[in-house]
């Protein structure tokens, strides 16, 4: 498998946009890249016209990477056009011991939470960023974790499998080394004796400011702050959100995560490039298989392999059974969010069992499937599963999603909690990088399958489900008209699924990936999950960073809330769909 190459007409877009600025833009030299190298002191400019000239008009990604040896920081951006094709790779380096660089959130503002994410783990900092806070760790924290000269507490070896592990074995516990005993660890550079308490100083003058274009606080005024979560069950998981109210309508809001965050891109970075598949389990919990998928895709790039034909279909199968799981939850979480009875979620888990029996029996678990390998699959369907899934998506499914949308969509409750509320307009929606069915519930028809196809999606006939008012209640009508569609791709790749082999090669112990870069990305039951893979030659990746649409489509979540009821911010949320071990990583 090898990238896909930009069409004639991309190439001369892109031919113009170098031509433009000779001085400040080239193409990426280094063997495996792709891509240009932008200077930073003309990256908004040249952000701008790759927007506005070349019409790739949604950010989709922001990576930041380490190259110690070179002493260089590099920033790579993805940008996709919403009218189809590959993404467009740009990047910008800027030295080590002084990573500066412009903010480009006034070009495209869902670079606001990804560039936090880069200064928060990296310690590359946006000029003009309007809120360049810690993210996912906490204001005090010391140091930069995702360097590659940080070192936490306890630090062995720099990849895996540690000689203290693997072969003689010389296992010893971290709690026997904590000088504190059972209580917390602490990074290498930090001092608790000179730590004060955490206070939200910056997180409440950053709400204060919301909404103010002179800048004036809204704190001064007869307004009320009020934290919802991080521990309550209408936030999804461990996370917060904090709000601030003029009566009972929203005029500030601000997420905060990170309290599930475990680093798991530096883990995959220690981890080789096999032991990482059962990681990607562990993002969105609820979606395994396509997880695997996204992270597949991306290092076969590099290692240019393909999978035999029966995988491939084994694959559709599995992420569109995957993709109705997601959404049952989703729309159960939803009405209990809006205040319904357990029931309908109750009705909704019901099916999703089914489906997880059909998982369990493949790949032996129902919820870290760890199913997929580089050029294939683990293991082959059992016999009578693939009468099941027949069955299942033939049927049963049909028609319990046609229950689901006589019981709930002309219910009075759910209207008028839903219609016109959390809207999110096409124009915000590309403008926050947001993807998935909350880019496409608010009138844009984007859906990787069919915009930049990867697998065998080519072969399939389904239809792209968009709602236009971009409302609570269309996220859950687009999340019914997706489940439909799948039950249509299952349908056909169950019926046209050959026999044959189900792996490319030999079984996998270990792989050796050629040295490049990569992005791998699928259309995940929640948006783009991409995956930006850096390899050096050997067996672990040098920079392994998760795209999680979780994340992502947080970034308008205060646009979507304000000027509602502070009951409605449950409801929004809920309709994003969120899962907090992808959101935090």
């Amino acid at each position: 498998m090898t990238e896909k190459i930009a069409s004639p007409l991309e190439e001369m877009r892109q031919d113009e946009l170098v031509a433009r600025f000779p001085e400040y833009i080239t193409a990426d030299p280094r063997k495996g890249y792709s891509g240009y190298l932008v200077k930073a002191e003309k990256l908004v400019e040249v952000a701008t016209s790759i927007r506005d000239d070349l019409g790739y008009d949604l950010l989709s990604s922001v990576t930041g990477v380490d190259y110690l040896p070179d002493g260089l920081m590099e920033v790579v951006y993805h940008a996709l056009r919403t009218t189809g094709g590959s993404p467009l790779v740009f990047k910008v380096q800027v030295p080590r011991d002084d990573p500066v660089l412009p903010s480009l959130v006034s070009v495209y503002p869902g670079a606001d939470l990804q560039e936090r994410e880069a200064w928060d783990l990296l310690g590359i900092r946006f000029e003009g960023h309007p809120d360049l806070r810690r993210i996912l760790m906490w204001e005090g924290f010391a140091g930069f974790p995702l360097r590659k000269d940080w070192r936490e507490v306890y630090f062995e070896e720099e990849s895996k499998p540690f000689k203290s592990r693997w072969p003689d074995g010389h296992v010893r516990r971290a709690e026997d080394q904590n000088p504190f005993g059972k209580n917390i660890d602490f990074s290498v550079d930090f001092d608790p004796d000179g730590w004060t308490a955490e206070k939200d100083s910056l997180l409440y003058a950053s709400l204060a400011r919301s909404n103010r274009p002179d800048g004036s606080s809204l704190i001064k005024t007869d307004t009320v702050v009020v934290n919802l979560g991080p521990q309550h069950p209408s936030t999804h998981g461990v996370f917060r959100v904090v709000v601030a109210m003029d009566g009972e309508t929203i005029v500030g809001l601000k997420p905060v995560m990170g309290y599930l965050h475990r680093n798991h891109e530096k883990i995959g970075e220690r981890n080789t490039f096999l032991q990482n598949m059962p990681f990607t389990d562990r993002l969105d919990y609820l979606s395994s298989m396509s997880n695997n998928f996204g992270y597949a895709l991306a290092v076969e790039k590099l290692m240019g392999v393909r999978p035999p034909e029966r995988a491939e279909y084994l694959r559709v199968i599995m992420v569109e059974l995957t993709r109705i799981s997601n959404h049952l939850m989703a729309i159960g979480a939803l009405l209990n969010d809006l205040g319904a009875y357990f029931t309908p979620m109750l009705y909704a888990l019901e099916e999703r069992e089914l489906i997880l029996d059909i998982f369990e029996a493949t790949a032996g678990s129902r919820m870290m499937c760890n199913y997929f390998r580089f050029g294939g699959v683990a293991r082959d369907l059992p016999d009578g599963i693939l009468d099941k899934i027949r069955k299942l998506a033939g049927d049963r499914l049909p028609r319990r999603i046609d229950e689901i949308d006589l019981f709930l969509t002309n219910n009075e409750i759910v209207r008028s909690r839903a219609q016109g509320v959390g809207v999110l307009t096409s124009e915000q929606a590309i403008a926050y990088s947001a993807t998935g069915p909350l880019l496409r519930a608010s009138g844009v028809p984007y859906d990787i399958r069919r915009a930049d196809p990867y697998g065998i999606y080519d072969r399939f006939d389904f239809d792209v489900a968009v709602r236009y008012h971009g409302d609570i209640y269309d996220r859950y009508m687009i999340r019914i008209d997706e489940m439909r569609q799948s039950c249509r791709i299952i349908q056909q790749a169950a019926r046209d699924i050959p026999e044959g082999p189900i792996q490319e090669g030999k079984p996998q112990y270990q792989v050796r990936v050629p040295a490049g870069e990569s992005y791998g990305r699928v259309e995940g039951p929640k948006g783009e999950l991409g995956y930006y893979i850096i390899s050096n030659g050997k067996p672990n990746p040098w920079r392994y960073h998760v795209r999680a649409p979780s994340f992502i489509n947080l970034t308008p979540l205060e646009t979507m809330c304000v000027g509602n009821k502070v009951a409605d911010v449950v409801g929004i949320l809920g309709s994003i769909d969120i899962v907090l071990g992808e959101t935090d990583r």
